[in-house]
């Protein structure tokens, strides 16, 4: 097959830009390279490999998961079906640790997926440690593969832990901020989602009946293992600013709601007190 086919079969598919997935999987499987691609679109590519996948990829399996592998703040992260895929939403939440984060400061990833959050948040800030935990073993697995191979393995300490089971006596430390992108989509619209994401791991997305299932719980359950003048960062839905701090009004915390690019609320810094 060819570069003019892969798209005719992904678009009949219903892909949303197959050009562009088209010219990801040649250059995964058959190496070529983007400025070779506009002088060998006609070039038949006898590769079962990506064969295989472009299948894979009609029946709306993540182009992620076929490539084993993507770009998350501007860094190489490995995927697989045991983790969710990182997105660009996530970013900002990586972004304001980066800023708010105190020097030295040693910081938790609840629901560490992939390990994307905590990786690149070390990445850029060599001064910090953080403590990745997550539920699932091959999750968890995932997220080591990913510290190693940006070499921040050396200040990342991985623990699995049902997190929403009781916290207390679970850490060893306290921490400076405790960064989480939870699953927070209510469980009846789980249903109703976008083909691929029924390929992700689908305890990653439901936060149960009204999506906030686990930031109530990280609240009522984690405030003891913070520092003093300590916070969390959360990613939250587009629907969920009202909730979120009213949430942690009802716990007597404050709780400032940043927007992203698109306009949609994205991030929740949640603290004891004000700043100092």
């Amino acid at each position: 097959m060819n570069y003019r086919e892969i798209c005719g079969m992904l678009q009949q598919a219903g892909i949303e830009n197959p050009r562009d997935e088209a010219r990801l999987l040649l250059e995964h499987f058959c190496g070529v390279t983007p400025a070779q691609l506009p002088f060998r679109m006609n070039e038949d590519f006898e590769s079962d490999a990506l064969a295989c996948a472009v299948v894979r990829r009609q029946r709306h399996e993540p182009l992620q998961y076929l490539l084993g592998k993507w770009e998350f703040y501007g860094l190489p992260f490995s995927v697989s079906p045991a983790c969710l895929i990182p997105r660009p939403d996530t970013e900002l939440l990586v972004e304001r640790a980066i800023e708010r984060l105190p020097k030295g400061a040693h910081f938790a990833d609840f629901c560490t997926g992939s390990g994307c959050i905590a990786c690149a948040v070390l990445a850029n800030r060599p001064d910090t440690r953080a403590t990745l935990v997550d539920a699932f073993t091959p999750t968890l697995e995932m997220a080591r593969l990913n510290c190693q191979k940006l070499n921040v393995d050396g200040r990342a300490e991985l623990l699995l832990r049902d997190l929403l089971q009781p916290l207390e006596g679970v850490f060893a430390q306290k921490f400076d901020c405790i960064l989480s992108n939870p699953p927070y989509i209510p469980t009846e619209v789980v249903k109703g989602l976008a083909p691929e994401l029924a390929h992700e791991p689908q305890a990653a997305l439901d936060g149960g009946e009204d999506g906030m299932m686990f930031y109530e719980h990280f609240l009522s359950e984690s405030a003891h293992v913070l520092k003093d003048g300590g916070f969390w960062l959360f990613e939250i839905g587009y629907d969920q600013e009202q909730a979120i701090m009213s949430l942690a009004g009802n716990f007597g915390f404050a709780c400032e709601v940043e927007r992203d690019l698109g306009g949609n609320p994205r991030v929740a810094y949640i603290y004891k007190s004000l700043p100092q």
